[in-house]
């Protein structure tokens, strides 16, 4: 526990920060390292707990007030090393551990249960394939999205039209219960959810007929999707309040739609640059030659030098992937690949004895510089 990161600091937020700007914090942190946008991804799975338990400290205002007093570790810090010996020995021996001891100074603390005031939904996760075409323009994509949304019946309250809903008389309304238990120590107090009305506050004598008493039912809606030109594979898209249903008046969860990019068979993108190989023969590579290139959009006529060499690189600017954020687009980078014919007449390769009888050495670079190696490694 000595080893924790600071909650204040794993969110980025001060330590006066309100609740507002905590929530913020860790919503954004929470879509970042979910493991859902990030699979297999140990070290984002760790950050997102690391995350999680940050938020559950500092948004309560009990929790955050102790941690704000003793740190981490919580009050029993301050009972030294090894008086009770960390009480290890409380939760098996069925004293309720010392989450009970907790609640008693803070009144719920790491096993209290919550309020029956609003809860956020939560985020929902859509995968979509697109093409390469359409990751690099833009488009839009109509999408099957299945959530929770208010009953229409009831109005969300889960209860059927005109009955009567009574305040739950084990909470009196307020969600939670508190359980008084005999230890060692005394009678300690532990506040809890509400087992009879499950922290709502209220009990539905006649169930909403629509959603069973849920308050929202399950919709499969048609939804269009604008994707943003320049998107890449793996990023994610986020639409606010189009995610999960909230509870007793909680603002909607987000939709986050993950995108994956198919190949292209002749293009290869890095960041907004885009790379492709260009065959050329012999010929055209040793005489030059204006060829047809392909970008995305349309060929682009390009003149190849003479004495082009394979493997070098040409750069076609603005010829590559719109920016997300606009202001112009990527460069194409257009490597030359020489085709050396593999069968040849017997003409054919007699004129090429002749071309070659007429060469000097000076027109081969780097055969002269080759030579000149072998020369010098046996004089």
């Amino acid at each position: 526990m000595a080893n924790k990161r600071d909650y204040y600091e794993v969110l980025g937020v001060s330590k006066d920060a309100d609740e507002a700007a905590i929530k913020k914090a860790y919503r954004q942190l929470a879509k970042k390292y979910h493991p859902d946008v990030n699979p297999g991804n140990k070290e984002a799975e760790e950050k997102f707990k690391e995350v999680n338990e940050a938020y559950q400290t500092l948004s309560d205002p009990q929790k955050r007030a102790s941690y704000d007093q003793f740190g981490p570790d919580g009050p029993q810090a301050g009972f030294g090393g090894g008086g009770f010996g960390g009480f290890s020995g409380f939760e098996g021996a069925g004293f309720g551990g010392f989450e009970d001891i907790f609640s008693t100074f803070f009144g719920g603390g790491a096993g209290g249960g919550r309020s029956n005031g609003p809860i956020p939904g939560e985020d929902l996760r859509y995968d979509l394939t697109i093409s390469f075409e359409e990751a690099a323009k833009g488009c839009e994509k109509e999408i099957n999205l299945v959530r929770d949304e208010e009953c229409p019946t009831c109005n969300g309250s889960g209860a059927k039209p005109g009955s009567k809903v009574d305040t739950c008389p084990n909470c009196h309304g307020t969600g939670q219960e508190r359980v008084v238990s005999n230890t060692p120590f005394g009678r300690i107090q532990n506040v809890r959810t509400c087992s009879r009305c499950r922290g709502a506050g209220k009990i539905i004598t006649e169930p909403c007929t629509k959603c069973h008493g849920r308050g929202k039912v399950r919709v499969s809606k048609r939804r269009t999707i604008k994707v943003p030109a320049g998107i890449d594979n793996g990023q994610v898209l986020t639409i606010r309040g189009q995610g999960g249903l909230g509870e007793r008046g909680g603002q909607p969860g987000d939709l986050l739609i993950v995108i994956t990019v198919r190949p292209h068979k002749l293009f290869k993108r890095r960041d907004d640059n885009l790379f492709i190989e260009m065959p050329l023969t012999f010929t055209q590579a040793a005489l030059g030659a204006e060829l047809d290139v392909p970008t995305l959009d349309k060929p682009v006529k390009y003149r190849f030098p003479e004495g082009t060499q394979p493997g070098q690189m040409f750069t076609l600017k603005g010829q590559g992937v719109q920016h997300l954020r606009g202001g112009g687009k990527g460069d194409l980078y257009v490597t030359a690949v020489v085709e050396i014919p593999k069968k040849l007449s017997e003409k054919q390769k007699d004129l090429l004895r002749q071309f070659d009888a007429t060469t000097s050495e000076r027109q081969y670079e780097k055969k002269k510089s080759f030579l000149d190696k072998l020369r010098d490694a046996f004089s």
